[in-house]
């Protein structure tokens, strides 16, 4: 089903400019010193808080501080140093063939292009995105679960799928400005839109958004 009211563009934008006034600091919430070190951070986020990521990886990066590091370690050992966070063996299991590929295929640097990315195991599009964005400058929407859900809920978007979504924020924003709506939408989402009991009393943009004014085609709450 469609929402029932659409916003205009003017008030879509709108809405992305007092968001980006209102989270003026919005950026990675990932601890890394380096572009090895973000590209393994969020492929260890899928599916679990940037929090509990936080927490593993200065061991992590420790033990493992570079692609060559992972060739001869123990899957188990990589295991055992993630196994707080969620699908830590698939996640194991990535790191490993990830780190295996760079040495092989990218003389063990971190490639700066979405196919290649997207080349390595457990690097979908987002955190291909990611990547990009925050490594190497390039814009980029990356559209996690807290973006998805924020666009429809606001109604700059009407979408049911993270592809759908970050075309259709693409073609909103200017490209200057994907970037850090991407970050600025996931502080929204963990702050004020979270998925369940969003402040709306306290949201920023609450005379815009279709949620808050019960405007939202309920399958989309």
């Amino acid at each position: 089903m469609a929402n029932r009211v659409r916003l205009s563009k003017e008030e879509k934008l709108e809405a992305i400019r007092i968001l980006f006034d209102y989270f003026p600091d919005a950026g990675p919430e990932l601890d890394f010193t380096n572009d090895f070190e973000l590209l393994c951070a969020v492929l260890l986020s899928a599916q679990t808080t940037d929090r509990q990521v936080n927490k593993v990886t200065p061991k992590l990066f420790e033990k493992y501080p570079n692609p060559e590091s992972y060739l001869n370690a123990d899957i188990k050992d990589i295991e055992e140093a993630i196994k707080s966070i969620g699908l830590y063996r698939t996640k194991a299991k990535n790191l490993k063939a990830m780190a295996s590929m760079l040495v092989e295929n990218f003389d063990g640097k971190v490639p700066n292009t979405r196919e290649d990315l997207m080349k390595l195991p457990g690097v979908g599009r987002k955190t291909a995105n990611v990547v990009l964005s925050t490594a190497f400058g390039e814009p980029a929407i990356a559209v996690d679960t807290h973006v998805h859900r924020c666009a429809n809920r606001i109604g700059l978007v009407d979408t049911s799928n993270v592809e759908d979504t970050e075309k259709e924020l693409m073609k909103l924003l200017p490209k200057e400005m994907w970037t850090k709506a991407h970050h600025v939408l996931i502080f929204y989402g963990r702050r004020i839109s979270t998925a369940r009991n969003p402040d709306c009393e306290n949201d920023p943009i609450k005379h815009i958004s279709l949620h808050c004014r019960g405007l939202l085609d309920p399958s989309k709450k």
